[in-house]
Order: structure tokens, then C-alpha cells, then sequence
């Protein structure tokens, strides 16, 4: 990447932050084969056994009354009324983001509400502490990560520079999820970075590959690096900046040249001169090697843009070879407002 900061990027949730519908069938992690999987039990929770194996769980969305506009097959999430029903449909999206029997066309739309709930969350402090309480404690910890991740890009972006202008940007299908995890743990093999931190970087620079665009430091490609780190020998190694499995390869072999083996905070400042960024991606990075299935949800997050009018959701599909007002692309796609109560702010 280089030592810019990135108080002109989005603040995703990873996403950050946020993100979009992704392409392709997804494994999750130690469900199927993959590059360097190790196999992991689900959690009683996600799965019953049976001689046909797991039961498929309700599918846990918040419903949309009125129902609101949609793009690329989605809905903004709404926010459940009160602490006890958000931790309810926090209990229910966790495990169902993780079981391989839910159908494979709706973990955009459970990513989506999860994401959207920790957004909210991570600004809404006092409702914050009343929703962890009442999860069970198998969430508790998860939920933690979720929320302290979020505040530190919150902390990165103070209020007054909420833009009124949307980015020049595409939003587009990200790489599948098995995929995008195979170059993650190759590119661990090779460098000794942990295919976790990989993951969340990719995560908060672009939403694993969401954002095609040039940031206004001129940072591209998946891993936002700016052309003159990546043509640095032993950096992009005259590859493309915006293939996916290039991209990643350069990000592990920057973050060991900026000391990662030996202090990967050093390394992730090296990447972002910012402490905020690097507690950040390290909390997605623990959430992941703690609970590796915690990744489906991570990659089915949407591309989210904290605006001066509130925490407006990017769909696949937005183009705008310029910056546009937020007023005049609302006016074209109202489907990225918010509903009252979703924004956080």
C-alpha cells in the first residue's frame, strides 16, 4: 500500500465498513477442501444431526414493513425495536451464517443484516452493552471483536468529515469465497503472514475485492496499493495491481518487508499509518483465527459509505466514473438510504 492514510476510504465493518453480493458458490472454511483448511466442528447451535444430515435453520431477517426498495436482489436491513429482539436476531444470524445447510442464495442477505447490526451498534453505545448482555455467551466474544472493530474506524473519521459527495467508484461481484481463501492461505505458506490478517485487510481496503476504483491518494486494486510500492522489486513483481491473487501475494510480501513476522502492528502501520487501522484489522484477524467460520459472514458484507446523509449502503451495480452528490445518487437509487433507526448516526 505505502504510508498514505486512509481517511478518504470507507469505513467498512469490515467491511466494512461494508459490502456486496458476492459471485460464485461459497465454502466455508473446514467444510469443504481448501488450500491449507483445517476441519472445524460446528457449533451445536448451527447444525441437528440427522441420517440426512443438518436440519436447514429459519432464516432469521428482520422484516421490511413497508417493504423497501431493492437492488442487485437485496434490501437495506432494519433494525429490530429493543435490545432483547436485536440480541434474538443476533443469536439466530451467528449460527445460520455458519451452517452449511443454509441455502447458499441467502447468506448475502444474512451478511448484509449482520453487518448493518454491528454498525449500528458500534456507534449506539448504551444499547450496545444492553444487546451483548442478553447473547448467549458463545456470541458474547464475537460480538466484541464485531463492535471494537467498528469504533476504531468510527475513531478514524471524525463527524465533520462525513463527505456530502459519493466516490467515483464500481461496485462489483467480489471473487468466490473459496477462492479468495485459497489465495489467503497460499500467500500464508509463502510468506509467513497469517492468512487471517490477509483476509481482514482485504476486507477493510475493498470489501474482498468489492471496490474497483482508484482512491484520491491513487491506491487500486484489491489491496489498495499505489502504483509506485508495487512496482518496488519484490512487491507486484510485474504482476496485475488489480488481480485479486496478485494483489494478496504483494500484501503479504509488503507486510514482511514492513517487519510483520516479528511485530505484525508494525507491519499493518507500515500498511496504514494509522494505530486505529491496525487495532482493526487485528480484531477481524483474532475473530477469524479464533472461529474460522466466521468468515461466510465477513465475505457477504456490503459496500457501505458513512455520508453526510447517514450510513449509506453501495450496491453492486453502482458506477460513477465521478464523484457524485449524495442527494442526486439517492435520487437514482433509493435503495442505499437507510431505514429510520439503521444508519447509527
Amino acid at each position: 500500500m505505502g504510508q498514505v492514510p486512509t481517511a478518504h476510504r470507507l469505513l467498512l465493518g469490515l467491511g466494512c465498513g461494508a459490502l456486496v453480493l458476492g459471485s460464485g458458490c461459497v465454502v466455508r472454511p473446514g467444510l469443504a477442501p481448501g488450500a491449507g483448511a483445517q476441519p472445524v466442528s460446528p457449533h451445536p447451535a448451527t447444525s441437528s444431526g440427522s441420517a440426512s444430515g443438518p436440519a436447514a435453520p429459519a432464516i432469521p431477517l428482520s422484516p421490511s414493513d413497508p417493504p423497501l426498495p431493492a437492488a442487485a436482489g437485496l434490501r437495506y436491513p432494519q433494525l429490530p425495536a429493543g435490545p432483547a429482539a436485536i440480541a434474538a436476531l443476533l443469536a439466530s444470524l451467528e449460527p445460520a451464517l455458519r451452517s452449511p445447510a443454509t441455502p447458499e442464495e441467502q447468506l448475502a442477505a444474512l451478511g448484509h443484516q449482520q453487518q448493518v447490526l454491528y454498525r449500528v451498534l458500534a456507534h449506539r453505545q448504551a444499547l450496545a452493552q444492553q444487546v451483548r448482555a442478553q447473547l448467549p455467551p458463545r456470541w458474547q466474544g464475537v460480538f466484541d471483536h464485531h463492535v471494537a472493530a467498528r469504533r476504531e474506524f468510527i475513531a478514524m473519521h471524525p463527524r465533520r468529515q462525513r463527505p456530502s459527495q459519493l466516490p467515483a467508484w464500481r461496485i462489483i461481484p467480489p471473487e468466490p469465497a473459496e477462492k479468495l481463501l485459497g489465495y489467503y492461505r497460499e500467500a500464508a505458506a509463502a510468506t509467513g503472514i497469517p492468512w487471517q490478517v490477509l483476509a481482514a485487510v482485504n476486507l477493510v481496503e475493498t470489501g474482498m475485492g468489492r471496490i474497483d476504483g482508484i482512491s484520491v491518494a491513487d491506491a487500486r486494486g484489491p489491496m489498495q496499493f499505489l502504483p509506485s510500492t508495487w512496482a518496488e522489486p519484490g512487491i507486484g513483481n510485474g504482476t496485475d495491481i488489480r488481480d485479486p491473487r496478485s494483489a494478496i501475494f504483494g500484501a503479504a510480501r509488503y507486510l514482511v518487508r514492513r517487519g510483520g513476522l516479528k511485530d505484525i502492528s508494525k507491519g499493518l502501520w507500515g500498511y496504514n499509518n494509522s494505530d486505529h487501522y491496525g487495532r482493526a484489522v487485528l480484531h477481524y484477524a483474532a475473530l477469524l483465527r479464533d472461529d474460522p467460520a466466521a468468515y461466510t459472514g465477513l465475505y457477504h458484507w456490503q459496500i457501505h459509505f458513512a455520508s453526510s446523509a447517514g450510513d449509506l449502503w453501495l450496491p453492486v451495480g453502482y458506477d460513477e466514473p465521478r464523484p457524485i452528490a449524495v442527494a442526486a445518487w439517492l435520487a437514482k437509487q433509493p435503495a442505499g438510504r437507510p431505514p429510520v433507526g439503521s444508519s447509527g448516526y
